[in-house]
């Protein structure tokens, strides 16, 4: 089961000050950068109702130019509540109680519905009094165009846009330009996985709609189609290399007893075979028999690795036939 708060948290932490620049320009101008600092997580307990709630992310930092510190509390919501607004205020509240800071207060809204605009405030109030008027940041990713996002360069945006106002006939393009603002970024592999297995997970293609994305990944420049079929590929492999894991464990379950060598060298030219074939079925549909016999019968791994950037490159399953032969 995909944990979507653990997920956001884990984007959001890893590019925190491009989350801001991106959807709180004002705010990251007086926060001084490289004084923040994230708090261990707080965890608040609803006596009455006898349950444990966790903050999801709470950041210490120092205005720029003076000895003054805030804390940045952000929550993920990936569920409709009614009274959300009055939770998070109970959280305002304990937080300030115990730092004793002020406390800037953000939402993310990731659910798919309701897209009506979210309370951003919280209010007590009587006939002839305002108690309190407790306002916070909201960020409703179902409200937010994808294309007015499409020129940032920020990760936070290569990753958000798949979650955000998307047409349905619109879903391969944004897939594509996804990927392709996430290859301009040329981060470090451990983001890149991150950002890429996130657009993966909310932005799942059909199979029509895979095609779909293959005959616009065939219109871009040679070198940025292979960065972004890279991607792909490693999403392909992934997928396989569990089907693997699960094969193998049933293999010893029923007592095979294999060498572990032999086992894993087999696995990785399986794996391989694999791979260039579902390139060469995404890209070009059904292939010839004949071919696909070919590639199962290869034993040489540097020459699967080899066949597997070919399948990327090529136009046609006809100039794969003459380099395979």
């Amino acid at each position: 089961m995909i944990s979507h708060d653990r997920l956001f948290k884990e984007l959001i932490t890893t590019f925190f000050i491009e989350f801001l620049e991106l959807f709180l320009p004002q705010m990251a101008k007086y926060l001084d950068k490289d004084s923040i600092v994230f708090l261990d997580k707080e965890v608040f307990t609803d006596v009455v109702k006898g349950e444990a709630h966790e903050v999801d992310i709470l950041v210490k930092g120092k205005f720029i130019g003076k000895e003054a510190f805030f804390l940045i509390h952000l929550e993920s919501q990936a569920q409709y509540q009614k009274k959300f607004g009055e939770r998070l205020f109970c959280y305002f509240a304990r937080l300030f109680e115990k730092y004793r800071l002020p406390v800037y207060p953000i939402v993310i809204f990731s659910y798919d519905s309701p897209k009506t605009e979210p309370l951003s405030n919280y209010k007590v109030e009587f006939p002839d009094l305002e108690v309190l008027n407790f306002n916070y940041q909201t960020i409703q990713l179902n409200r937010l165009n994808w294309r007015d996002y499409l020129n940032q360069t920020n990760p936070v945006a290569s990753a958000l846009m798949s979650k955000m106002q998307i047409a349905k006939e619109d879903r391969p393009k944004v897939k594509l330009e996804c990927l392709r603002m996430l290859v301009t970024l040329k981060l470090n592999p451990a983001k890149t996985k991150l950002i890429s297995g996130f657009i993966d997970t909310y932005l799942k293609l059909t199979s029509a709609e895979e095609k779909i994305l293959q005959q616009n990944l065939d219109k871009i420049e040679p070198k940025e189609k292979e960065a972004v079929m890279e991607i792909v590929t490693s999403w392909m492999q992934q997928g396989l290399q569990q089907g693997l894991q699960q094969g193998l464990q049933q293999g010893l379950q029923q007592g095979l007893q294999q060498g572990l060598q032999q086992g894993l060298q087999q696995g990785a030219i399986l794996n391989a075979r694999e791979s260039v074939i579902d390139i060469l079925e995404t890209r070009f549909g059904d292939i010839p028999k004949n071919l696909t016999e070919t590639v199962n019968k290869t034993e040489d791994i540097t020459l699967l690795k080899n066949l597997r950037k070919q399948a990327i490159l090529v136009n046609s399953l006809e100039e794969f036939k003459k380099i395979l032969t």
